[in-house]
């Protein structure tokens, strides 16, 4: 009989966590009440409490979840073999081959971070931090030590390549860029070689 009580707690936790990442990407983290979760998921309030101590926790519990599938997924680029571009890819086509709520939750951090208490925005950075930079950030650091890419902050150049990605499933991103094949393509050209033109540059130009 535990068994079995401990199992429907899971699922009616499950439960509340889906409604909730859909309450909290159709409305502000402000808008977003518990009452509205409680109603959606069809438990009492007593019971959406009993699972989570209140809207904050339930927020975190909820982007843990998700950032631990991320972290999971995106290791899977830094462990293998392959060149720093080619490890680079397979992160970019990583987090481009997830469900658009699954993208577009890591965004949520943005945008919901300056509204949650101290300790909270401590403990969502560290796991987004392991989740994403963290896994790019290593990743360039091979390449400067194989030489693929010049010495540059690492750090740096992983929130420049994260916000690349991310810009490609824009709206407006999503128009010019419509297939997998031509947002990675564009991340990895741009990342890698720039914005110039070599078609239109001298050799004495380029060794000047």
């Amino acid at each position: 009989m535990f068994m079995k009580e401990k199992h429907t707690m899971h699922r009616t936790a499950a439960r509340i966590l889906k409604i909730a990442r859909e309450q909290f990407l159709a409305q502000s983290y402000a808008d977003v009440t518990m009452d509205q979760i409680a109603g959606a998921a069809k438990v009492t309030k007593g019971g959406l409490y009993h699972h989570f101590a209140g809207k904050e926790a339930l927020y975190l519990v909820m982007m843990q979840a998700d950032l631990s599938e991320k972290n999971q997924l995106f290791n899977k680029a830094v462990v293998m073999e392959g060149s720093c571009r080619q490890r680079l890819e397979t992160l970019a086509r990583s987090f481009l081959a997830l469900p658009a709520q699954q993208r577009r939750l890591a965004g949520l951090i943005r945008r919901d971070i300056n509204t949650l208490s101290e300790g909270a925005r401590q403990q969502l950075m560290r796991c987004y931090q392991s989740a994403l930079p963290d896994q790019v950030r290593s990743i360039i650091e091979h390449g400067i030590r194989a030489r693929e890419i010049r010495p540059i902050d690492a750090r740096l150049a992983s929130f420049c390549f994260i916000s690349l990605v991310e810009h490609c499933v824009s709206h407006h991103g999503e128009r010019v860029l419509p297939t997998e094949a031509q947002k990675v393509s564009f991340v990895l050209d741009l990342f890698f070689t720039g914005v110039t033109d070599k078609t239109g540059i001298t050799v004495e130009q380029e060794t000047s």
